[in-house]
């Protein structure tokens, strides 16, 4: 176990910015946030796409290095979405005739079909957490999507109801849990930000998914909520539609959203006894933090968490941001949790 001892270390939510010269930007954005394959935002073509992307992994974890990160991933570099790598490798998924998802903004869009018992049947992250490890001496850490939100990405054509899809899906990813657990990951979070958008749904059946998946896992687990990415999702609420519940859960951190929405902190004394991952970094906002700037947003947190118990963040993934802003808001993360770590320690 590589994790840090010493107080506020620091951490991103999963992604780092993908290169220009790796992924096109204007058709990853076209995608929204894909659900189904997005195989035409890679530029490099099929043969040579897995050295560029072990290439662009290695560029991002020395970049989160550099930046001063304790706690790194591997950016989430060969993923085209948050979701939707692991989503497509389990069994009983239709990813060629699609479904279709009707959003809350009266949009619709294309995602996968369920169409048999959900099933994890191979590995589909190991063998990436493993580059990961040989690439770093930090602690490392490896994100799946969550399953409740899982369930609400898809077009359920098999199962009775949505709860029994979601705990289906809840044994696949305690599945690949273990596993990223066995080769030696330090840290696993589930990604769960749609506990927010159906916070009926969750009350009843999400946080029974959650701790399903991580039932029987050890070390440092953490559940990151957020409003969406800021690139995507523009104008952001000011207030989590279920957030207190997630203390139900037996993740040992959440992780949630608070520098662009302006988060009134307060909110986290309803979430006594876990650590939490708390977002410092507005990535709506095209300028780089100061370290000050951290600071100040970091002490706000303690006035309602104790110092062993705050881990500073991003608010969600640095995908959609130009390299060189992402760097630079890291760099301003590791100064402002360090000018906090001294005044607490001296």
């Amino acid at each position: 176990m590589r994790y840090p001892t010493h107080l506020l270390p620091t951490t991103v939510v999963g992604s780092y910015p993908q290169p220009e010269w790796l992924v096109d930007h204007g058709t990853l954005l076209n995608h929204g946030v894909p659900r189904a394959q997005a195989h035409d935002m890679w530029r490099i073509p099929q043969p040579l796409l897995e050295q560029a992307q072990n290439d662009a992994t290695i560029l991002a974890i020395r970049n989160m290095e550099r930046a001063g990160i304790d706690i790194v991933t591997d950016g989430e570099i060969r993923r085209e979405s948050y979701s939707n790598h692991f989503a497509l490798a389990l069994e009983g998924v239709d990813s060629r005739t699609a479904g279709k998802l009707h959003t809350g903004g009266g949009r619709v869009i294309n995602v996968p079909r369920v169409v048999g018992q959900i099933r994890h049947t191979a590995d589909v992250e190991t063998q990436w957490a493993a580059c990961l490890q040989a690439n770093t001496n930090r602690a490392t850490k490896v994100t799946l999507p969550g399953p409740f939100t899982l369930s609400r990405q898809v077009q359920n054509d098999f199962y009775d109801d949505d709860e029994e899809l979601a705990m289906a899906y809840a044994v696949a990813v305690n599945q690949e849990l273990r596993a990223l657990k066995a080769i030696g990951v330090d840290v696993v979070q589930l990604d769960e930000p749609w506990v927010r958008t159906a916070p009926d749904k969750a009350a009843r059946y999400g946080v029974k998914a959650i701790n399903r998946a991580l039932d029987g896992i050890e070390g440092p687990t953490v559940v990151h909520v957020c409003f969406g990415y800021a690139a995507v999702v523009a104008e952001k609420p000011s207030g989590y539609s279920f957030l207190a519940e997630l203390g139900g859960t037996t993740a040992q951190q959440i992780s949630i959203e608070a520098a662009q929405p302006r988060l009134d902190l307060g909110v986290l004394q309803d979430l006594a006894g876990k650590t939490i991952m708390l977002g410092v970094l507005d990535l709506g906002d095209p300028a780089v933090e100061t370290p000050a700037a951290v600071a100040a947003r970091i002490r706000a947190g303690l006035q309602f968490v104790a110092p062993e118990r705050l881990v500073p963040a991003p608010d969600c993934g640095m995908k959609y941001l130009p390299r060189g802003t992402a760097f630079g808001k890291l760099k301003a993360l590791a100064e402002g949790a360090a000018i906090v770590r001294r005044e607490l320690t001296s």
